[in-house]
């Protein structure tokens, strides 16, 4: 499995795909649909219809894949401690840890 590209917003594990990704992907670690809402980059729980976008319908299954136009893969996972980003290394991981328990 490739180490770089783009992460599964599930599991958080590298899916093997580089850019784009089709209403078919799943991930190969826990076959989470990809192209999902809770997948997409404009997901916002906070938000109407839970979107960053005007959408103007609902998606009522936000972890199933749709044919949304706005999609665009999230490229960060929301881990212990705040967002965790693909380009964060094991030490600066580590530091963002200890940090929780430091006054």
């Amino acid at each position: 499995m490739a180490t770089d590209g783009l992460i599964c917003w599930n599991c958080g594990k590298p899916t093997g795909i580089a850019d784009r990704v089709n209403r078919a992907d799943a991930c190969v670690a826990c076959l989470a649909d990809l192209r999902c809402c809770r997948g997409c980059r404009h997901f916002d729980p906070t938000r109407r219809f839970q979107c960053m976008e005007p959408i103007e319908t609902n998606i009522p299954h936000k972890e199933k894949s749709n044919f949304c136009d706005f999609f665009q893969m999230r490229l960060a996972i929301k881990g212990p401690g705040g967002l965790v980003k693909k380009t964060d290394t094991k030490d600066s991981l580590k530091k963002k840890f200890d940090d929780l328990f430091s006054d």
